[in-house]
C-alpha cells in the first residue's frame, strides 16, 4: 500500500510545480481545501467504474475531514452516526469543486488522489438546519410581551395587564406575529408559542401598568427566559388621502429586558406608511414598522448573546449535607435544566460531600438565585455562602418531614431515585459512595 500512496504524492507534486491549477488552489472564504487518495476493488474489467466509485470514496473523506474541523471531539464522538447517515449520504452538496490529480490500477483495485474544495458554509448551514448544535441552548429564550393599539382600538390591547379592570379576550397583536416568525428563522426559542398566554396571577406576578419593566422580568425568571421584549406597536389613519386610498401610519418600539442583569440592556423602533382603502393599511404599516424594528432587534439581540457567552465565569460549587448521595443525584439533574451552565466537572468527591467547577454564564450570586428557585420533594437546599470564586449549598431536612423518625426519613430519601444496590458488603460506603458520584457526573 505504501508505494502506491508515495507514487500518488509523488504526482501530485509535479503536477502542482509544472501543471498549475488555475482558479483550484485558490478557495473561497468559506471553502477549505483537501487532498484525499481513494480506493476501489474492481470489478471485472469495469476500470472506469472502480475510477468512479475511487473519487467518490476520496470525496467523502474529504467530508469527513472538513466535518471534523467544524465540531468538537465530544460532538464527533456522540455523533458519527450523523456524519455517515447525513452528511456522507449526500458528499456532493458540500463539495465546490473537486480535480483528479492522478489515478492507477493496482493488484485489483484503482487508487486515486483528489484534491476538493468543501464548503464549510453549506456544511454549518446544514448542522444548523438539522438541529445538530442544539440551536435551543446555543440562543437565549424570549418572552415577547408586546402591546398593540389599532385604528378602532380605544386602549393598547395586551394579555398580561388590563386597565381599570377592564376585560379583552388574549390577543396576538401583528407586531407580535412578525417577530415570533422572525425569531422562529433565526431559532430563537420562544417561552411562549401561539396563543397559550400564561396567567401572570398564577406565577404571583402583578403588573402595576402594561410597560412594568419589574414585574415583565419577574414573569421571564418565572418562565425561565433569558430575555424579554417589551414593546409597544400603534397604527392610526393619517390625514393624507387620495381618491379612495388612505394612508395608515404605524410606529413600533421594542426594549429587550436581560434576566441576567436585571435591566434593560437593548432598544430599537421604526414607522411605516402604507396605502389602502381599508383598515388592512394599518395592518400592512405595522407588518413593515415590526420587521425592520424585528431585525435590528435580531442582530443586537445575537451580538448581545454571543458577548454574554464569552463572559461566562468559572467557580466552585462546594455540596454537603445528610442522605448526600441521593440527594446530590436529584440536585444535578435540577441543574440540567439552569441553561446558563456551560459545563460541570468534579474536583473532589466522596461519599457525604462533593467539590466542582462550574462554567456558568453569569455570577456566582446568579446563579446561586437560580439554584435556589429549583425544589425538591423530600429535601431543601441552603445557600450559606456566596462568593466571587465558590458557593456552597447544604441539604436540609423539608419543614414537612422534620417530625418524622430518622429511619423513616432516611427510607423517604431513598425513594427519590430508583433503588440503589445494598452497600452492606461493598466493604464501606466511602466507596461505594464516590463511584455513584462519579457515574452520575459522567451520564
Amino acid at each position: 500500500m505504501i508505494p502506491q500512496l508515495r507514487f500518488l504524492l509523488i504526482a501530485f507534486v509535479i503536477s502542482v510545480f509544472y501543471c498549475p491549477l488555475t482558479g483550484v488552489l485558490a478557495a473561497g472564504e468559506d471553502d477549505s481545501v483537501y487532498i484525499t487518495i481513494g480506493r476501489h476493488k474492481i470489478s471485472g474489467q469495469d476500470t472506469f467504474g472502480a475510477k468512479k466509485a475511487a473519487v467518490t470514496d476520496a470525496l467523502e473523506k474529504a467530508v469527513q475531514s472538513a466535518f471534523v474541523s467544524v465540531v468538537s471531539q465530544k460532538k464527533l464522538g456522540e455523533n458519527l452516526d450523523f456524519l455517515y447517515d447525513q452528511l456522507l449520504a449526500h458528499t456532493m452538496d458540500f463539495v465546490s469543486t473537486y480535480q483528479v490529480i492522478n489515478g492507477r490500477a493496482h493488484n485489483g483495485a484503482y487508487l486515486v488522489g483528489v484534491e476538493s474544495k468543501i464548503s464549510l458554509d453549506r456544511m454549518k448551514k446544514r448542522l444548523h438546519e438539522s438541529g445538530f448544535f442544539n440551536q435551543a441552548r446555543n440562543n437565549p429564550k424570549v418572552l415577547l410581551l408586546i402591546a398593540e393599539q389599532g385604528p378602532g382600538d380605544m386602549y393598547p390591547r395586551c394579555w398580561w395587564w388590563q386597565p381599570d379592570g377592564q376585560s379583552h379576550p388574549p390577543l396576538a397583536s401583528i407586531a407580535e406575529k412578525s417577530l415570533q416568525a422572525l425569531f422562529d428563522q433565526s431559532r430563537i426559542p420562544l417561552v411562549v408559542t401561539g396563543n397559550n398566554y400564561p396567567d401572570p396571577a398564577s406565577y404571583h406576578v402583578v403588573f402595576s401598568a402594561m410597560d412594568d419593566q419589574a414585574a415583565a422580568m419577574a414573569l421571564g425568571q418565572a418562565l425561565e427566559a433569558d430575555m424579554v421584549v417589551l414593546g409597544m406597536a400603534s397604527a392610526q389613519q393619517s390625514a393624507n388621502r387620495m381618491g379612495d386610498e388612505k394612508t395608515f401610519e404605524a410606529d413600533v418600539s421594542f426594549t429587550m429586558l436581560d434576566m441576567a442583569s436585571q435591566k434593560a440592556e437593548l432598544h430599537t423602533a421604526a414607522n411605516a406608511t402604507a396605502k389602502s382603502t381599508d383598515a388592512r393599511g394599518a395592518e400592512q404599516a405595522l407588518v413593515q414598522a415590526a420587521d425592520n424594528a424585528g431585525l435590528a432587534l435580531k442582530k443586537k439581540i445575537e451580538g448581545f448573546w454571543a458577548q454574554a457567552l464569552k463572559e461566562k465565569r468559572a467557580f466552585d460549587l462546594y455540596v454537603e449535607g445528610d442522605n448526600f448521595l441521593t440527594r446530590f443525584i436529584a440536585l444535578k439533574h435540577q441543574l440540567k435544566d439552569i441553561r446558563e451552565i456551560e459545563d460541570i466537572s468534579p474536583r473532589e468527591l466522596g461519599s457525604s460531600h462533593a467539590i466542582m467547577e462550574v462554567s456558568y454564564k453569569g455570577t456566582p450570586a446568579q446563579f446561586a438565585n437560580a439554584v435556589m428557585l429549583k425544589t425538591f420533594e423530600e429535601f431543601g437546599i441552603e445557600v450559606s455562602v456566596v462568593t466571587d470564586d465558590a458557593v456552597k449549598i447544604k441539604f436540609v431536612a423539608s419543614p414537612d418531614n422534620n417530625a418524622a423518625p430518622q429511619a423513616q426519613a432516611s427510607q423517604d430519601d431513598t425513594n427519590v431515585i430508583a433503588p440503589q444496590p445494598d452497600t452492606s458488603s461493598h466493604g464501606g460506603e466511602s466507596i461505594t459512595g464516590q463511584g455513584i458520584i462519579q457515574e452520575t457526573l459522567q451520564e
